[in-house]
């Protein structure tokens, strides 16, 4: 499979060249140039697997000129077999409403489903090609968190993650700096997630430098990521499907878990609506709901993996709807760049609800949320799954619906006590983090003295 950038469309990209560059050297974010569509027969054959097996079948096409088939399972079963569930994720009732859990992996959050497959990815990689890399990533939380455990201590390669100051929950935080292996690194930047996330956006546009120090990157950006979650969506729809239309309500800050499903529907998944969920920070709601694509002030909130302004996979939904022209999108993210903003017509505002349903919740909202949840089915949801167990409520979608909960609710101990006065505990097995001697650095929102620091660490 060849791919291309949604900013220029002319030059083709392998896969390995895709996932070891992460974003194009024009700006753009990699797509394939072709999907692979499954036909209800082939679905039907899809349809019985073992999720570690689904997976093998869904992901080979869009890497098969990366490793064999062979080589690709051996990778998949390895990922996998370090998740609490032995089909890796669970999927429970709540009513009506499924939930989809996504958080039984190593760091309690659905990043670890895509972020474990990328750093046995690296490994091969590095091995067949005996090349040594740095790895640079941005992280509301659980990124972060995902990406040091799937990395950590493996040979020729360094971790850099850089997450805002004092903006995200004490569990999170613990999961990143209590890690010991001396090829990571955290980096506290005096600023907000979006701050963190043009540091490294600068730091890949900087080709001196990201050059010279073999930069790659695993955030939401990362093609690799995108088809690895495409997989729950395939492993979901076989374990509940009924005749009704399927809904997921996604809970959202990057555009990334959402357009994964929105990447399964392209291949061939009868799937009905997403419902783009988010919290205060609604730049996404605001779009999807009326057009307006506006960057505001990032508000700080119990839900701080969604404290996200800037969207960035929103940019290969905006290639879709402008009909693959890589001019127009080019145009369209340099208009965001200046202006802050982009105002998305009436036609495509049609063309996105066709898939795309959003709303946006308050803080008031989602501990009531939480509230509810505990008191009706005596379960306790994070604050991020909360937002898309409330947000489905909102836009009243008849239907099979299923809820995204994308990380366990230890991870926010806080938001859970001023809901219902429970502190969740850490599954046993991570409790001894919370007493573990913390290790990272605090640096301004400064690209050449986090420049610095990289070259110096390396």
């Amino acid at each position: 499979m060849k791919y291309i950038s949604t900013r220029d469309n002319a030059k083709e990209y392998s896969f390995e060249q895709v996932f070891i560059k992460g974003l194009a050297d024009d700006g753009g974010l990699f797509i394939p140039k072709k999907v692979k569509k499954f036909s209800t027969e082939q679905l039907n054959a899809l349809s019985n697997l073992s999720y570690q097996n689904l997976a093998k079948e869904i992901i080979y096409p869009f890497i098969g000129d990366f490793m064999t088939a062979n080589e690709l399972s051996d990778i998949v079963d390895k990922s996998y077999s370090v998740f609490r569930k032995d089909n890796v994720v669970d999927i429970i009732k709540l009513g009506d409403t499924k939930v989809l859990e996504l958080f039984h992996g190593p760091t309690l959050a659905f990043k670890d489903i895509a972020m474990q497959l990328l750093g046995n990815f690296y490994e091969y990689y590095l091995k067949k090609n005996n090349k040594k890399i740095n790895v640079v990533v941005a992280t509301s939380g659980d990124t972060g968190a995902a990406a040091i455990d799937a990395i950590k201590g493996k040979k020729n390669m360094n971790i850099f993650v850089l997450h805002p100051h004092e903006k995200v929950s004490l569990v999170q935080r613990k999961l990143m700096s209590t890690v010991k292996e001396k090829n990571v690194f955290n980096i506290a930047i005096e600023g907000n997630f979006d701050d963190c996330q043009n540091l490294v956006k600068s730091m890949f546009a900087d080709k001196e430098f990201s050059n010279s120090i073999n930069m790659s990157g695993v955030n939401s950006i990362n093609w690799a990521r995108i088809i690895a979650q495409a997989v729950y969506y395939f492993y979901t729809y076989f374990k509940t499907q009924d005749k009704r239309p399927i809904n997921f309500s996604v809970p959202t800050g990057n555009f990334g878990d959402v357009y994964a499903g929105y990447l399964s529907k392209k291949m061939g998944l009868p799937i009905n609506k997403f419902i783009v969920a988010t919290n205060s920070n609604d730049i996404l709601h605001r779009a999807i709901s009326n057009g307006n694509y506006e960057a505001e002030s990032v508000s700080e909130t119990n839900s701080p993996s969604m404290d996200i302004q800037i969207a960035s996979n929103f940019e290969r939904l905006i290639y879709d709807l402008n009909d693959c022209d890589d001019d127009e999108t080019k145009k369209i993210m340099h208009g965001i760049k200046e202006k802050g903003k982009y105002i998305i017509s009436k036609n495509k505002m049609e063309r996105i609800n066709e898939d795309f349903l959003s709303a946006s919740m308050t803080e008031k909202e989602i501990l009531n949320i939480i509230k509810e949840v505990k008191v009706k089915y005596d379960t306790i949801l994070d604050p991020h799954s909360a937002i898309g167990f409330g947000s489905l409520n909102k836009v009243n979608l008849e239907g099979n619906n299923i809820v995204l909960a994308t990380a366990h609710p230890c991870k926010f101990p806080e938001a859970i006590d001023k809901s219902i006065e429970i502190k969740p505990d850490l599954p046993e097995e991570l409790k001894y983090v919370m007493n573990e001697k913390e290790n990272y650095d605090i640096i301004s929102n400064d690209l050449s003295k986090t420049q610095q620091y990289i070259k110096e660490k390396i």
